[in-house]
């Protein structure tokens, strides 16, 4: 099949997604730093990094920041993106006009992204990583309730594990159930969205690179692209900052009236406890930062939580038969990455306009 201009920026392994992202950064003319993960390997045994490419001034007070792999595979649309952008001769001239700053973060989650894992090499979610561990952590009491039906001992689940689950969201109501499984838990280490009891070390690396490259910023603007919530191709656009009615204003005068905050109720995403964004916050303290995940739509929610719950119950079942571990790993990329050309398109079209109209809002800040 001939490969489009859409296609070529994306890539089928994390092996050819790092390959092109550097070449990519190379041609460009950025800035390049690698941040290696020396305790674990990739599933093809290849080294794990978070690289970094940064084009413009180092001491820029403009800086528009773009993260990829948050959450494992959803890096292979993330990455399609940053290598788009680092192509895009137009969006990186007006860069330079305007005085403002690029930093690509690309696979925040290594691991997970080569992987097939939405959570880290210790089944860390990273968007409930990012708490404050000196503080009593927080509680998700619901958790406890729904584990034994979503994480049953076998998989598929059973129609008594089915009919379990019906009940609890009859009793309690499919906002609940949502809720206890998805906002974050900090008590089973195996379970669904473990938040941890230390930072990761993708929190330590982020905490890093966010120091060094956003020192000098007095404005941020930061989009980390997400997949796996919403309408097929449809970038929704997600506020993850603090409930500040300002901060959330500044974001819709920015990126529209369609951006939704995650504490509102209206996002396809539940309010989660401790996102990567919130970085921006400790550790770039003199910047006013403008936060946005953009998150793509691929399978229906349900069937990408069926897909999580595969896969965690997976990681506790090491025992499980290659065929079903094949298939389980195979449902988890199809579930984070459309890989064709339409949804693709949708994917560069809506990024391009989310960097513009960032660019312009920075450029005016």
């Amino acid at each position: 099949m001939q490969r489009t201009a859409a296609t070529r920026h994306f890539s089928g392994t994390y092996v050819e997604a790092r390959r092109k992202f550097l070449d990519a950064a190379a041609h460009a003319g950025a800035s390049v730093e690698s941040f290696v993960m020396d305790h674990v390997r990739g599933a093809l045994g290849e080294e794990l990094a978070t690289d970094v490419a940064r084009i413009g001034a180092a001491d820029a007070k403009k800086l528009l920041v773009v993260t990829s792999g948050t959450h494992g595979p959803e890096g292979f649309c993330g990455s399609g993106g940053q290598i788009a952008t680092l192509n895009d001769a137009n969006l990186l001239e007006r860069l330079e006009k305007a005085n403002v700053a690029l930093l690509l973060i690309h696979a925040v989650n290594p691991h997970g992204f080569s992987h097939l894992h939405r959570t880290n090499e210790d089944n860390i979610d990273l968007n409930r990583n990012f708490v404050d561990f000196n503080a009593p952590l927080p509680v998700n009491a619901g958790y406890a309730d729904v584990e034994p039906f979503v994480l049953p001992p076998t998989w598929p689940p059973t129609a008594a594990d089915d009919a379990a689950m019906a009940a609890y969201i009859e009793a309690n109501g499919m906002r609940a159930y949502r809720a206890a499984v998805t906002v974050g838990q900090y008590t089973v280490p195996e379970g669904l969205f473990y938040g941890g009891t230390a930072p990761s070390w993708s929190n330590r690396t982020m905490r890093a690179i966010l120091r060094k490259h956003g020192a000098s910023a007095t404005h941020i603007g930061w989009i980390d692209i997400h997949t796996g919530l919403g309408p097929y191709g449809h970038g929704e656009k997600i506020y993850p900052g603090r409930n500040d009615p300002a901060e959330l204003a500044q974001a819709r005068a920015w990126w529209g009236a369609d951006v939704f905050a995650l504490f509102d109720g209206e996002s396809a995403s539940a309010n989660t406890s401790g996102p990567v964004v919130s970085t921006v916050y400790d550790e770039c303290p003199q910047a006013s930062a403008a936060l946005m995940g953009l998150e793509f739509g691929t399978l229906p929610d349900q069937e990408v939580l069926q897909c999580l719950r595969a896969d965690t119950w997976l990681r506790r079942h090491p025992e499980a038969s290659p065929a079903l571990y094949g298939t389980i790993r195979q449902q988890m990329r199809d579930a984070f990455y459309c890989d064709n050309d339409e949804w693709k398109g949708m994917v560069l079209g809506q990024t391009r306009v989310v960097l513009l109209q960032t660019l312009q809002g920075l450029s005016k800040a």
